[in-house]
């Protein structure tokens, strides 16, 4: 059990990694900007609504994230919901110093 977590989280940092090179400039920027965050879920969200072009952003990275960790989830033999949580944890581990994560009770907070 414990090599299949590890597996799941390397799996996942790497899923990680390729979304945001996929958007590398548009999610570095935005994030620099305080417009997304990362949520405890495993997906990317908007800090605060209204702008079209960063919800843009949220849902074509999350489409592919959510795409990664179903595969990732059935390569392994576990649910979803046990990816997006292990995933969530780790991105928001390693988000960077000013980085908006959305703590579990649903508030936006600068790391």
């Amino acid at each position: 059990m414990k090599r299949m977590m590890k597996t799941i989280v390397l799996a996942a940092v790497l899923v990680a990694a390729f979304a945001v090179n996929a958007f590398a400039m548009d999610l570095s920027t935005a994030k620099g900007q305080g417009l997304v965050g990362e949520r405890p879920d495993g997906y990317l969200g908007a800090v605060a609504a209204g702008r079209a072009d960063v919800q843009a952003l949220v849902n074509d990275i999350n489409a592919q994230r959510r795409a990664q960790y179903q595969a990732l989830a059935q390569r392994n033999g576990t649910s979803l919901a046990a990816v997006e949580q292990v995933v969530g944890q780790k991105l928001i581990s390693r988000a960077g110093p000013g980085e908006y994560v959305m703590t579990p009770g649903g508030q936006w907070v600068r790391k």
